[in-house]
């Protein structure tokens, strides 16, 4: 099947807020981000029978299950990656695993510097790599570690311009802007409103990492099906 007919559907329970989306016919149509205090074993399978039928969808029309891989929290990408894999063997459908960090990436297309997705490791420590994202895909420029966060900043490459994304940036926006001033922007919206956020603080909201991260999965499973 053609990747803009493609019937996606996307989960992620990597980290405190769980989400998922659907994409249909090559649209996404929708998505859903919780964090309500439970456990994603109790939430993701309720906001998946509500997904489906918001969308006029039954499991047996997707034609692809997604789930976040990591990085993140081992239990929790445990129930994602479970869930993907037994709706396409009930099915008889595919899935496939998605790196966390380069779908949070797929959110700054077309943004000229690197796209700097970080999220909380804890212990001090973020998640972290690094995407060129002006061919509108993700071409890695740092691979995936978890760092201290002034480490990884240290590794960045100088002269380029750096949008930074995911749960990590609301809580290391101050040391973000002392290292790296206005090379640092914040993708709180669309990829070309990046280039506009110079002065404005840098803040993600974790429900609203969340929802990036499901619709990075659609956008970057589209463009490679």
């Amino acid at each position: 099947m053609e990747g803009g007919r493609l019937n996606i559907l996307a989960l992620d329970t990597s980290g405190p807020v769980a989400g998922c989306a659907v994409m249909k016919g090559g649209k996404i149509v929708y998505t859903v981000s919780m964090r309500l205090g439970l456990t994603h074993s109790e939430t993701i399978l309720p906001a998946v029978d509500r997904a489906l039928s918001a969308s006029g969808l039954a499991c047996a029309d997707i034609d692809l299950f997604a789930a976040v891989a990591g990085p993140g929290s081992f239990t929790g990408v445990r129930i994602g990656v479970c869930m993907a894999k037994g709706f396409a063997h009930a099915v008889g459908g595919r899935c496939c695993a998605v790196n966390a960090l380069e779908a949070l990436a797929m959110n700054a297309c077309g943004f000229d510097g690197l796209a700097c997705p970080i999220l909380d490791a804890r212990r001090g420590q973020v998640y972290c790599a690094a995407f060129d994202m002006s061919s509108g895909e993700p071409v890695r420029a740092l691979p995936d570690a978890a760092l201290a966060l002034g480490e990884f900043l240290g590794r960045l490459p100088s002269g380029r311009r750096l949008a930074f994304l995911g749960d990590g940036v609301s809580l290391h926006a101050d040391a973000i802007r002392a290292a790296l001033g206005a090379r640092a922007v914040s993708v709180g919206g669309t990829a070309t409103q990046a280039a506009r956020l110079d002065a404005r603080p840098i803040r993600l909201s974790a429900i609203a990492v969340v929802r990036k991260r499901v619709l990075g999965i659609c956008r970057l499973l589209l463009g490679e099906s």
